[in-house]
């Protein structure tokens, strides 16, 4: 076990406060610092104390770092990737490839030379991207399609000419034909055409906002605001508007379209930085091939429900063999809680001082420390007072002992 120094994304939407607040120093900070990544993936890998990038040590010795269980099902790679998410502004209006996909595509791109550090890359990796995310302040999110009749009547409200028809096809009986005729005629619309529809979508939005008690029109006012003439305004009615406090969770499965628009959270996916974009950004987008990736069908309900596997324990399954996230509350007393590993874990302090102990090398975390235990480990104990998360695999049962 060693502690871990995670890289900071300096993306435009991140916060100039929440991270630096996690790690003690000064804010507000001299850029946007949006994620905070622990993990080996290889476009910003983590680093040991030694001064070796995480990605290098598992490379040196994989068995040690996997396990046999993790190498034989991923290969000599960390499955995962833990991050810190915090969101000032909204990010883009996105879906992530599956594994088949991301192999195609990644493969497909390669060939056609297109180089891995190029803006105009969808996929960097040959992986999926699945990805959990519990909050921890108050969340806010577009998750996944919703009923479209109910986007309809949504889309109706604003009595905007432009938008009949599609009011129409999400009425159909068919409700994946509707949302895919929906999306693709939003978000292909010429750019006259769209600039001027949005616009009086946005506009209707405001009138609604001041007399309607929910919150949908406002936070399309809110993304006209901030990308005017941009089709993922409209768009964005036809997907679960999610309000998340503390310690709640959304997953997002591959091909389900969203967008995070703010807040903070600890979130956990497959290690793949593989992102389809369709709007609200100024970064790459390429509708023709988020259309492609895109499930357009209707996602139940993005929540993921804790699980207490024992006192101050929480646990949000997905159905995803590469990652399982926990969160152990401490509470100051004497007692040491018993960890399995069942293989390569990264540990992250939220708040409070918290020991841990393989046997072999124990460290102290405090908040916005993190550390990664070696499969080979075998069992963590940890002591302490405060919160820490834990991501590991999702292959076998991780129970909390005692």
């Amino acid at each position: 076990m060693e502690l871990l120094t995670g890289a900071i994304r300096p993306y435009a939407w991140g916060s100039r406060t929440a991270i630096a607040a996690l790690q003690g120093r000064k804010m507000p900070s001299d850029t946007p610092e949006a994620e905070l990544w622990l993990g080996a993936h290889p476009a910003d890998s983590s680093t040991l104390e030694d001064g070796r990038s995480l990605e290098d040590a598992i490379a040196a010795d994989p068995s040690t770092m996997l396990g046999e269980e993790s190498l034989g099902r991923f290969g000599p790679r960390l499955p995962y990737l833990l991050k810190v998410l915090a969101a000032e502004q909204p990010l883009s209006l996105q879906a992530h490839p599956d594994l088949a996909q991301a192999a195609e595509g990644f493969e497909r791109e390669n060939a056609a030379g297109v180089p891995l550090g190029s803006p105009e890359r969808n996929y960097v990796d040959a992986s999926h991207k699945p990805e959990l995310l519990c909050a921890v302040s108050d969340f806010e999110a577009l998750c996944g399609f919703r009923d479209p009749r109910v986007a309809a009547d949504v889309i109706e409200r604003l009595d905007v000419r432009g938008l009949d028809s599609i009011v129409a096809v999400l009425r159909q009986d068919d409700p994946g034909q509707g949302l895919r005729e929906a999306v693709t005629t939003l978000l292909t619309l010429p750019a006259g055409h769209r600039d001027d529809l949005v616009g009086q979508a946005v506009n209707a939005a405001a009138r609604l906002a001041d007399i309607d008690d929910g919150d949908d029109y406002a936070m399309v006012v809110d993304l006209g605001k901030r990308y005017p003439g941009d089709a993922g305004c409209v768009v964005a009615l036809l997907l679960h508007h999610v309000h998340l406090r503390p310690g709640e969770a959304i997953y997002m499965p591959a091909g389900n379209l969203h967008a995070y628009l703010n807040g903070v959270g600890v979130e956990l996916m497959a290690a793949s930085d593989n992102v389809l974009r369709g709007g609200l950004t100024r970064k790459h987008i390429d509708v023709p091939e988020l259309l492609r990736v895109l499930r357009f069908e209707v996602l139940d309900d993005p929540r993921v429900a804790a699980v207490e596997d024992a006192p101050g324990v929480a646990e949000w399954p997905v159905p995803i063999d590469e990652f399982r996230l926990s969160r152990v509350t401490l509470d100051g007393g004497s007692h040491q809680r018993q960890l399995p590993v069942n293989g390569p874990t990264v540990v992250l302090c939220w708040t409070g001082q918290v020991h841990l102990d393989d046997g072999v090398a124990p460290v102290t975390l405090r908040p916005g420390q993190a550390a990664f235990v070696a499969a080979a480990a075998g069992t963590l104990y940890v002591s302490g007072f405060g919160e820490i998360y834990r991501a590991g695999l999702g292959l076998a049962p991780d129970r909390t002992g005692h």
